[in-house]
């Protein structure tokens, strides 16, 4: 399985950035989860063959270009982009997203091959297929019902928290999983904005090193995150300064294989 985070800054020099400001992480250059900066730093090949995008929840950088991706294909597409989500997470694209006001409503429109979105709809806590994906979703501690997601194929699982504060059942589904090979888990936060982090339920590197513990003994690398890029920095050194074992920082633009 490869797995890869997009890039969505960058530098001085005009090159790709390890900041990140928006989600989008891509397996096996054909699905993707989230798309806040898919249609902007995405390959080619990646393009060409991305058709299931999963979204763990709607929230502005984890969404944002998702209108810019369906616009670029909207008239090549022989397949209909295919939009997994849950209940919520649709009424808000259709409301707040997909209204005719900020953008078209694909739902309502077809090229000459057909429609060019569909929305798959699922539960949280189920299980469901995207392209050669097994998906089983679990209920994270956000807002806006918020999901964290088990990914397995035929030979390695992987698991992704999204965004998230202080939770459970995914930490206990970690635990039992003999095939996990990877989590990646968000750390938005440094310590001194503990109350900012509570309140937009987010984690700290404090909050982080209580969750992992939660897991007992584990086998598999955690990778960091959703880290806030305005302190990137300063949250590293407290992840480095917590002794986490096992622990990096996932590396914005790398292929990760597993």
């Amino acid at each position: 399985m490869k797995v890869q985070l997009l890039p969505s800054s960058i530098d001085e020099n005009g090159c790709a950035s390890q900041r990140q400001h928006l989600l989008s992480i891509i397996i096996d250059d054909r699905v993707a989860i989230d798309a806040g900066c898919l249609a902007f730093s995405c390959t080619d090949v990646q393009r060409e063959q991305v058709r299931d995008i999963i979204l763990t929840h709607p929230h502005l950088d984890h969404i944002a270009a998702l209108p810019m991706y369906i616009d670029d294909l909207f008239a090549m597409l022989k397949e209909p982009i295919r939009i997994h989500a849950t209940r919520e997470s649709i009424d808000i694209l259709e409301r707040d997203i997909f209204n005719w006001a900020v953008y078209p409503r694909f739902s309502e429109l077809k090229n000459d091959f057909g429609a060019v979105i569909e929305y798959h709809e699922f539960s949280q806590g189920t299980v469901f297929e995207a392209a050669h994906l097994s998906v089983r979703s679990v209920p994270v501690n956000h807002q806006v019902g918020s999901n964290g997601y088990f990914i397995s194929d035929r030979t390695a699982s992987i698991a992704i928290t999204g965004d998230t504060a202080e939770t459970d059942e995914i930490w206990r589904e970690c635990g039992s999983s003999a095939n996990l090979k990877a989590m990646m888990v968000e750390c938005a936060f440094p310590d001194e904005l503990d109350d900012l982090a509570e309140a937009s339920f987010h984690l700290t590197p404090k909050r982080l090193r209580a969750e992992l513990e939660k897991i007992g003994e584990r086998r598999f690398p955690v990778y960091v995150i959703n880290l806030k890029p305005m302190y990137r920095d300063e949250v590293i050194e407290q992840l480095k300064a917590e002794e986490i074992p096992n622990l990096e920082i996932l590396e914005v633009g790398k292929v990760y294989e597993f």
